[in-house]
């Protein structure tokens, strides 16, 4: 059985039995749990730290393992009072920070048991190099020094791979390592644009990066795009309409429409916003979720920019962990200090253990494996998930077939409601990510995002669609 489940259901089984223990009731050893549910001693040492760690056993060395002290039930205060504290604030915002972060936590929640996860922004664990992780954050932890505090930076030899990655010009000490895409995303707008101001983005785009502006007390400002990407005449247009000073884009296999920047458009985009005296950011996600089928790539926007007009984003947790966060920021220039110094006061530094696990793990020869298997695989769903939706949602639009990412982009039909369609099938079994949160502004049809990176493999995206149907056949009857 894989350790995770032995771990949980131990945990379950334990739990249930401490009724039969008073308050300060010594529970069995671990040996003895250990013959009596046939289990590892790890497995018993977890699902003991489990329990600890709920409150609902106390662990003392050397005497062991007892039934915690009932905890006093908590008093409810009133908090009514942070209404006025919180809208208070808003009377002298030009742009309100309050923030609507259902588009993010719909990515991020775990679906109920048995719900088929077309959700999910990241990985399914038996896509992730959960073996070469094990072992590069093991052999991290041995480094000399791997504890302590680390350049504020980022370790140099990490930020000297990335530099390598992103390509051209770019150094080393061009680079910041951060905990992540997100806060990498977070600082460079907070650096880029005060608060109050428009800040342009593509339309549909990534709902975590409308989050951050938002809170930030950015106005989002949509610039639509075409098979080709965004738009240059209308992103010209958008910096001469409102006077922005940042555009946000993801030039290759862009979340939600899959499209990549054409490469003609890739020198207009810089050059547009090079004369509105303005930055890009590149949010360079999915270069390493590349399909087997995908052919060369382009290179980074970041490569080809000699005036520092591309502030560059990328990060290993895609193709890697939802929990390495580890990425960079890329930038030259006065620019560089000011992402430095809000990377410092807001974190300090990223932990170098797990700078130095993404070391281990990008320098083992399991590294290229791994992404040449992630990248047949990717192609292996899509292509299962293009075929089902084909077969069984043929009213379905899917405007195009995408070779990176993780998702295909569907357009509902005009008479399918999509926020009825969504609760239809998640009571059906499977689960879908709306396409409002991905608009800034009024969506012109409805959409819906699927991940075939999530789930379990061919089979279960067969059925996950065939369920799918079965919400639209309810709602149509």
């Amino acid at each position: 059985m894989h350790e995770r489940s032995s771990v949980a259901e131990l945990a379950e089984s334990l739990r249930a039995e401490l009724n039969r223990y008073s308050p300060g009731g010594k529970l069995p050893s671990s040996r003895a749990l250990v013959e009596r549910y046939r289990v590892s001693p790890v497995t018993v040492t977890r699902a003991l730290a489990q329990l600890a760690a709920e409150g609902l056993v106390v662990t003392r060395p050397g005497a062991g393992v007892f039934r915690a002290e009932p905890r006093a039930t908590p008093v409810a205060g009133d908090t009514s009072w942070q209404e006025l504290a919180l809208s208070a604030d808003t009377a002298t915002e030009l742009v309100p920070r309050a923030v609507d972060a259902s588009g993010v936590l719909v990515t991020l929640s775990v679906p109920p048991p048995g719900v088929i996860e077309f959700n999910g922004g990241y990985l399914h664990h038996s896509l992730q190099p959960e073996r070469a992780l094990a072992a590069a954050l093991a052999r991290a932890g041995r480094r000399p020094g791997a504890w302590g505090r680390p350049p504020t930076d980022g370790l140099p030899e990490l930020r000297e791979w990335f530099a390598r990655e992103i390509g051209g010009s770019v150094t080393a000490a061009e680079v910041l390592i951060t905990a992540g895409g997100q806060s990498a995303i977070s600082t460079a707008l907070r650096a880029l644009a005060p608060p109050g101001t428009p800040v342009l983005v593509e339309s549909p785009t990534y709902p975590g990066m409308l989050a951050v502006a938002r809170a930030a007390g950015l106005r989002p400002v949509p610039v639509p795009g075409d098979a080709d990407g965004v738009r240059p005449e209308l992103l010209e247009a958008a910096f001469r309409a409102t006077g922005a000073r940042v555009f946000v884009c993801q030039p290759l296999f862009q979340n939600p429409t899959g499209t990549a920047l054409a490469p003609e458009r890739r020198r207009e985009v810089v050059r547009i916003a090079r004369a509105a005296g303005a930055f890009v950011v590149e949010d360079d996600f999915a270069r390493r979720l590349v399909h087997e089928d995908a052919g060369p790539l382009p290179a980074t926007l970041a490569a080809e920019d000699p005036d520092g007009v591309v502030v560059h984003v990328c990060s290993l947790t895609k193709p890697t962990s939802p929990s390495l966060r580890v990425g960079a920021l890329a930038a030259r220039g006065p620019v560089l200090e000011r992402l430095r110094a809000i990377q410092v006061v807001d974190s300090f530094f990223v932990p170098r253990p797990l700078q130095e696990a993404a070391l281990e793990l990008v320098g083992a020869p399991a590294w290229h494996r791994h992404l040449r298997a992630v990248s047949q695989e990717l192609r292996s769903r899509r292509e299962a998930m293009t075929a089902a939706v084909a077969l069984h949602l043929p009213e379905f639009a899917l405007p195009r077939v995408p070779s990176g990412g993780y998702h295909l982009w569907i357009r509902l039909p005009d008479t399918l409601p999509e926020a009825s369609l969504l609760a239809t099938a998640l009571r059906t079994g499977v689960a879908v990510a709306p396409g409002r949160p991905y608009f800034c502004a009024e969506p012109p049809a409805g959409h819906i995002r699927l991940s075939f990176a999530g789930v379990a493999g061919p089979t279960e995206i067969a059925e996950g669609v065939r369920r799918l149907r079965t919400a639209v056949d309810e709602l149509a009857a």
